[in-house]
């Protein structure tokens, strides 16, 4: 079984819709899993993504806030979602494919604008945070899974468009680095992204900030496609479809590509 995965921060499903139906026809990943989808599940617009064959839709909402979606071809079993440092929101949601593979949507907490835990609340929640899943996952080892994405963290230098001057900057610092880096050897997630494309810069995430997005080109890799070591072999072809960042009245983020053979 061949099965094409994309990830994507959406940042709201209901204003970004068409964009959405767009991807989807245009790339016609098999499983798609967004984040940030800011919406109620029931207002989610299901009935335009199961029109273009998305028929099979786990998702967990908030209003106006978080949530995360995973919109399949394929059949899926609901298999839950976890609380992560008991903050009340929709940040995480599981399904299981026909084949047993286990596939987990994440939209890990931003952590705010100081990267310092006394003085920003919300920093130290993305660290509780990441610390809880490097927890749970040395206490149920996955297997036979997928993890994918917005961990709001660009681990490597070449993640970033410039590693010295992100240093203190919230999603490169290296206290954050190495909590992502704990959670990723509690499960044994293989960075399938960077098995595919171990050199040179690469970016998921452009500031609205940036009027010339594209020319600054001062981006970040946010976006995670992780495999656990057992079937980490079978993924390839990944890829950022950057040129979406580009279409009109964007997300500031862009989907992340792999396909598995399993």
């Amino acid at each position: 079984m061949s099965f094409t995965l994309a990830t994507w921060n959406i940042n709201s499903v209901r204003l970004r819709e068409p964009l959405v139906a767009q991807v989807l026809q245009e790339e016609g990943p098999d499983v798609l899993c967004l984040q940030e989808c800011k919406s109620p599940v029931d207002k989610i617009p299901l009935e335009q993504f199961r029109a273009l064959g998305y028929e099979h839709i786990v998702a967990r909402g908030q209003k106006g806030y978080n949530g995360v979606a995973i919109l399949s071809k394929l059949p899926i079993e609901d298999v839950g979602d976890r609380d992560f440092a008991q903050l009340g929101h929709a940040r995480h949601v599981a399904a299981k494919l026909a084949n047993g593979v286990t596939i987990h949507n994440f939209y890990v907490p931003a952590g705010g604008d100081k990267p310092d835990r006394e003085v920003n609340v919300k920093f130290g929640q993305k660290l509780d945070y990441l610390t809880e899943m490097r927890d749970w996952f040395h206490a149920e080892a996955p297997q036979k899974a997928i993890l994918v994405g917005d961990l709001n963290i660009a681990p490597r230098e070449d993640d970033v468009w410039d590693h010295k001057k992100l240093l203190r900057v919230v999603s490169h610092t290296p206290v954050e680095v190495e909590h992502l880096a704990q959670t990723q050897d509690a499960g044994n997630w293989v960075d399938v992204t960077r098995q595919d494309i171990p050199e040179g810069n690469l970016y998921s995430w452009w500031s609205y900030r940036s009027p010339d997005w594209d020319t600054a080109d001062k981006g970040r890799r946010l976006d995670h496609v992780w495999a656990t070591r057992d079937i980490a072999n079978a993924g390839h072809s990944s890829r950022v479809l950057r040129h979406v960042r580009g279409y009109e009245k964007p997300s500031d983020h862009a989907p992340v590509l792999a396909t598995f053979d399993l």
